[in-house]
């Protein structure tokens, strides 16, 4: 019968040797421990999102911010710039909203309750934080974690059915020393060995524990219910010119693409609005944009505003900065360069 107290052990002895080296990380032995400010940063980020994207905008923001306090002061536009690409806009709100609430405190909470108390922090980031920066015995669970030990307990239970008992083993394997570095050995171990497909097992540090290896049914783990197909919808965006300046608008703080600057749309997004102003609308096709729950197709039209906008506000072209767009947004602007050119 296999002895799970063998895990955590040997998988700490792989992490000290193979432990990737991440700018938010403190590598282990060292004799610092991790700053809580980056690691909740660098784990807001990662939310949906690959550590090769984040890396950049990682490096980006605590470079211009570098503490807490720091963001905290930022101005809510310049952040929201500088999140620009990450996408799921809400996180960049709940970011500055939880800064300054720290900085008013005058630091991080420690344990996992006093970490969920503040905005925008949920179970998984409350546990990263206190066990990666504090190190307190909190079991840390991501879609990696998962995978991991669905294939070390052969956990026939799909997926998202199954995930109050990946929990509850996980919580059976985190060690009382060394939870922190434990969380993260999981992450790397499911990131570069017990990865979706072709998991590298002969390389495992855990695989003569695997019940999925000796079943040899790990490819097909975790299982996951099917998905339901995404609706389509379908809107307007207005592109509105006026001498050498564009009409943007910021968008209401709550909802999609949230308190961002964007083209004045429409019907898309459950808001059925007049075009911001009289002009001789073109039609210059289509964008189309997957969201989480929906696909998008957005049909852009652009035109000379006769007069003063409805809404929104002109900015000169030349201050137009494609990479403080949205996604959805670079995608109507590029349509419309090309048009602009022509």
């Amino acid at each position: 019968m296999r002895d799970d107290r063998v895990i955590a052990p040997a998988l700490l002895a792989w992490y000290d040797r193979h432990a990737r080296v991440l700018p938010w990380r403190v590598p282990p032995g060292a004799s610092v421990r991790a700053d809580p400010y980056r690691v909740w940063l660098s784990e807001v980020m990662l939310q949906q999102t690959t550590v090769a994207a984040v890396r950049d905008y990682f490096l980006r923001f605590t470079a211009l911010w570098p503490t807490v306090q720091d963001l905290a002061r930022a101005d809510d536009a310049q952040v929201m710039a500088e999140w620009a690409g990450l996408g799921y806009y809400a996180r960049a709100r709940n970011l500055l909203a939880c800064a300054r609430a720290v900085a008013t405190a005058g630091e991080f909470p420690v344990t996992r309750e006093g970490l969920r108390a503040l905005p925008g922090i949920g179970a998984y980031t409350s546990a990263a934080i206190s066990a990666i920066a504090y190190d307190q015995p909190e079991t840390v669970v991501d879609g990696n974690v998962e995978r991991v030990v669905a294939r070390l307990f052969a956990v026939a239970t799909p997926l998202p059915a199954a995930k109050p008992e990946l929990t509850a083993l996980a919580t059976r394997l985190t060690p009382s020393t060394r939870p922190g570095d434990f969380a993260q050995a999981m992450m790397d171990l499911g990131a570069t060995i017990c990865t979706p497909r072709n998991p590298a097992c002969g390389f495992c540090p855990l695989n003569e524990a695997c019940e999925a290896r000796a079943q040899g049914i790990a490819t097909a783990l975790p299982r996951k219910s099917p998905k339901p197909a995404k609706p389509d919808r379908s809107g307007l965006a207005w592109v509105a010119l006026q001498g050498d300046a564009v009409l943007l608008e910021e968008r209401p703080a709550k909802g999609l693409l949230g308190g961002t600057l964007a083209f004045p749309s429409a019907l898309w997004d459950g808001r059925d609005l007049p075009p911001p102003g009289a002009a001789d609308w073109r039609d210059l096709g289509e964008v189309r944009h997957v969201f989480t729950h929906f696909n998008l197709s957005l049909r852009v039209l652009a035109g000379d505003l006769d007069g003063t906008p409805g809404r929104g506000h002109l900015v000169p072209l030349r201050h137009i900065d494609r990479n403080a767009l949205p996604g959805l947004m670079r995608k109507v602007w590029d349509m419309a360069r090309a048009d602009f050119a022509t």
